[in-house]
């Protein structure tokens, strides 16, 4: 009998997470919205209904230490695995000016905020999700990255944001290396720029497109990359 993959989606009521969440369950995975408000993760999942997909929710605030412990536990009670992990809640709260704001304006605050929704929360996520797949010896990573983040074609605009990007790519290349290469893979990519609540409504892709790799990456067979970075599939430059 095929095992049914279990997976974990953080930021999922919304946005690229939520298209991340409804193509997992399409393949077939049992795909869990994690939302900061489980209300709106409800909402989100009412949505998925007509489609015949009936996903679950639990509690999760990448930004609060103890919840992403809390909710890995939530999702091994409930189903006794965990194999996929979607580290996909992020913001991006520079200012002023958003994508046009400075490092020269930069506050201390929006560094710290950002940091901890964009790289802690991953961490911490990482480290209570590792030991569910290390029990099976089967994982699957998925850290959404930035081509914001690229040190190869690094600009201006967004500074915190970019960092925190960066940074995540780093713990992509640092959980991949520590975690070797068996059956465990970590891997970043970079969904475009997308129209969502944070990329706005010129942006030149649509949540579909935008979720396509972390779901190619979710669902990589066992002789698939880790510690890469992606767009459309692809390698793409660090």
């Amino acid at each position: 009998m095929a095992v049914t993959r279990t997976a974990l989606v953080s930021g999922a009521n919304r946005g690229i997470g939520f298209e991340i969440v409804r193509q997992l369950a399409r393949l077939g995975v049992l795909a869990v919205i994690g939302a900061r408000d489980p209300k709106d993760g409800l909402a989100a999942a009412e949505k998925l209904k007509p489609e015949g997909l009936d996903v679950p929710v639990v509690a999760l605030d990448v930004a609060r230490e103890g919840s992403a412990a809390e909710a890995v536990a939530e999702v091994k009670r409930l189903y006794g695995r965990l194999d996929i992990l979607v580290n996909n809640a992020g913001i991006l709260i520079d200012g002023p000016g958003g994508f046009k704001s400075s490092l020269f304006d930069l506050k201390a605050e929006t560094v710290r905020r950002t940091m901890e929704t964009n790289l802690i929360g991953p961490i911490w996520l990482i480290q209570a999700a590792v030991p569910l797949m290390r029990e099976q010896q089967y994982g699957r990573i998925v850290n959404l990255s930035s081509g914001a983040g690229q040190l190869a074609e690094m600009g201006g605009g967004y500074p915190a944001y970019r960092i925190s990007k960066t940074a995540l790519n780093a713990l992509t290349r640092v959980a991949a290396a520590e975690l070797g290469g068996g059956n465990i893979k970590v891997n970043a990519m970079c969904p475009g720029w997308v129209r969502t609540d944070m990329g706005g409504a010129d942006a030149t892709r649509t949540p579909e497109e935008g979720a396509d790799t972390a779901v190619w990456l979710a669902t990589l067979p066992d002789d698939g990359p880790t510690g890469g970075f992606f767009r459309d599939r692809k390698p793409f430059a660090w």
